[in-house]
């Protein structure tokens, strides 16, 4: 009877101490392999399991330890099949079992009513009716093997929260410096020879949109609209190298025809076919009243005359930059505005909407909008609110950005 209590405590003392140098060592933050070889050293050489293997899932189902078992064991089980069915701790030598290797016990680990590992033994040594010493401890290991599979995925739940963390700030550093490339408001021109608006509107942090203004002349200021084909970081880093390269090579000596000649040239050599992006980039003489433009298989850009009320779509150019080696023409358009008149431009985030019937594309709104004597900046504000952009509506799934222009005419601004 002695010697039966001594046993029994000194396996109860060893249960508590195993689980209380576990506990310390999860305090300490020591490794995930650190805390898989002492559970290992437990379990086969205090315990004296022969085979053992924990299955654990986070993403996905994966092999935190296998000793004994053969290499391919893990690949072999069909864990739906062959596991998920074991709802409590169950001996199943007895049993047919699709297992590539013979497993006597299966031990699930649960948290939150989930199973979230599975922990199998083999080799059982039986000794005297068949009754093996382990029996006794299969509580225990289940308990070991949830505190050890808790803290594995709680480590690893915490470096994924690190690492979101980390991305989260990078983002919003790069959207800071994208935004920084879009130019302030303040710094659009706003003379008695034009006046221009704009509205930025990035649908995640970073964006594929990108709009410029810049001062060729002291009579002559050139404008671009653009639109990487795709999202997120990719298309925010073409769409920077785009930027710089548009910046380096629209001067006031360079035609429109030329510059975008060798643009064509800086994409394909940036983005590798892969991407492309369109554009509709324009220049202004004040003096003479001289639009030009090339629409670069962008959505057409509306031009309304107030006197006649005249809408027009400017549609004259080529194909998107990226799309092809070279350009195969490029129809550069002249209008002359002696009239009062305003030039909207837009991405297409702003006309495509998710609906219940799938991805509408339409302009009837804008057309409308923008049909009026209302000044551009209306326009924009009456626009912006009806499509409850700002208020983060659902049907939006790109990015949004409008640039435009009001041009006086012979008169002047009133």
């Amino acid at each position: 009877m002695g010697k039966f209590s001594d046993n029994r405590l000194k396996l109860s003392t060893f249960k508590l101490n195993a689980l209380l140098d576990i506990t310390l060592a999860i305090n300490d933050n020591v490794s995930t392999s650190e805390l898989i070889r002492r559970y290992e050293k437990m379990l086969t050489d205090d315990l004296d399991i022969g085979k053992v293997i924990v299955l654990k899932y986070s993403d996905k189902w994966e092999c935190l330890l296998n000793s004994g078992f053969g290499n391919k064991f893990f690949n072999k089980v069909d864990m739906e099949r062959d596991l998920l069915p074991y709802e409590e701790i169950s001996f199943i030598t007895s049993e047919p079992q699709h297992f590539p290797e013979l497993v006597d016990i299966v031990i699930p680990v649960s948290h939150k009513d989930q199973a979230i590992a599975f922990v199998l033994i083999g080799d059982i040594e039986e000794e005297g009716e068949g009754v093996s010493p382990i029996i006794k401890h299969l509580r225990f290991i289940q308990t070991l093997s949830n505190i050890i599979t808790v803290a594995i995925e709680n480590k690893r739940l915490f470096l994924e929260t690190l690492r979101q963390e980390a991305l989260k700030r990078e983002m919003e550093l790069a959207s800071k410096m994208q935004t920084m490339l879009i130019p302030a408001k303040e710094k659009l021109p706003s003379n008695k020879f034009i006046r221009m608006k704009a509205f930025y509107h990035p649908h995640f942090e970073v964006g594929g949109d990108y709009y410029d203004v810049i001062q060729l002349s002291k009579d002559e200021v050139g404008f671009c609209i653009a639109d990487v084909s795709g999202k997120g970081i990719s298309a925010a880093i073409l769409m920077s190298n785009f930027q710089a390269n548009l910046r380096a090579l629209y001067t006031a000596g360079q035609s429109l025809t030329d510059t975008l000649h060798r643009l064509n040239e800086r994409v394909m050599n940036s983005a590798k076919g892969e991407k492309f992006i369109t554009l509709f980039i324009a220049r202004y003489h004040f003096k003479e009243r001289v639009l030009k433009y090339v629409n670069a298989g962008h959505n057409p850009p509306f031009l309304y005359e107030m006197g006649s009320q005249k809408l027009t779509p400017l549609a004259s150019g080529c194909v998107g930059m990226g799309m092809l080696d070279q350009l195969p023409f490029v129809n550069e358009a002249v209008v002359r505005l002696d009239h009062p008149a305003k030039l909207f431009c837009y991405t297409d985030g702003l006309v495509e909407v998710i609906q219940d019937s799938g991805i509408e594309f339409g302009t009837d709104n804008l057309e409308r909008e923008i049909s009026n004597t209302k000044s551009l900046e209306d326009n924009i504000k009456t626009i912006v609110r009806n499509q409850k952009i700002l208020e983060g509506s659902a049907a939006i799934f790109d990015d949004i950005s409008i640039i435009g222009a009001e041009f006086p005419g012979t008169k002047g601004f009133h």
